[in-house]
């Protein structure tokens, strides 16, 4: 890993645990992944070298580390939905039912829990859509397209074209939450509780930072790993 030429994205692809890094220095990995760490940093404050150093005193890899990369790409869509829609799916209910609370019981002290909620119930709508489209048109293709280069055989052509139609959509619609999300974390003051904050608050808090973190590394590994790899399979198809 060379951290002065590789792009972003490609460093997360090869370590995921350099995300936790640029999470810290405030660097988007995952729908922005397509940069050097000095492109990211020219219109921040950030200091590149700080950036570096922390990336260049990793250590090393343990066994334990997931080499998403080398996962065929039917494993990897069906891992992404087992693990990560599922993830969505059950936080959801739970994340809008606690907002509506604090909304009621601390609005009034914090207004800005008013715009959290509605920011948060705006993901809950898109992104439920957002999950059914990859499980329903786009992992199935993918599937499709796994089974096919197995077996030698020809790949319909599907009804919307190319993969790259519904793989852009679906990076579009990332690069929208993962606006949303950067905006919560601001209206959170970056999921710092008040001094007021109940256990609900507090809980409620720390759930939107971990769902979050959940949702960079469900973009990564498609933006970065699973459509890349798709794009690049249904050309060898062809």
């Amino acid at each position: 890993m060379d951290v002065k030429t590789d792009l972003i994205g490609e460093m997360v692809s090869e370590d995921f645990r350099t995300a936790a890094i640029f999470k810290k220095h405030g660097i988007d990995f995952c729908c922005r992944g397509g940069r050097t760490i000095e492109e990211a940093c020219e219109n921040k404050t950030t200091d590149v070298n700080k950036v570096y150093n922390d990336l260049e005193n990793l250590p090393s890899q343990t066994e334990a580390s997931i080499d998403f990369k080398s996962w065929p790409l039917d494993l990897l869509s069906e891992y992404v939905e087992k693990i990560h829609h599922a993830y969505v799916e059950e936080k959801i209910p739970v994340l809008l039912a606690f907002l509506d609370k604090l909304c009621k019981v601390h609005g009034e002290r914090h207004p800005e829990l008013y715009e959290i909620n509605a920011l948060f119930n705006q993901t809950a709508q898109d992104l439920s859509a957002h999950l059914k489209k990859e499980e329903l048109i786009l992992f199935p293709f993918i599937k499709k397209m796994t089974h096919a280069k197995k077996r030698g055989i020809e790949l319909e052509v599907p009804h919307f074209g190319t993969v790259e139609n519904p793989v852009h959509m679906m990076e579009h619609e990332h690069t929208a939450e993962g606006d949303r999300f950067a905006k919560i974390a601001e209206l959170t003051n970056h999921y710092t509780p008040p001094a007021d904050a109940c256990n609900t608050y507090r809980v409620t808090y720390a759930m939107l930072e971990e769902f979050e973190n959940d949702l960079h590394t469900h973009i990564h590994i498609e933006n970065n790993i699973l459509f890349p790899k798709s794009i690049q399979l249904e050309k060898e198809l062809k």
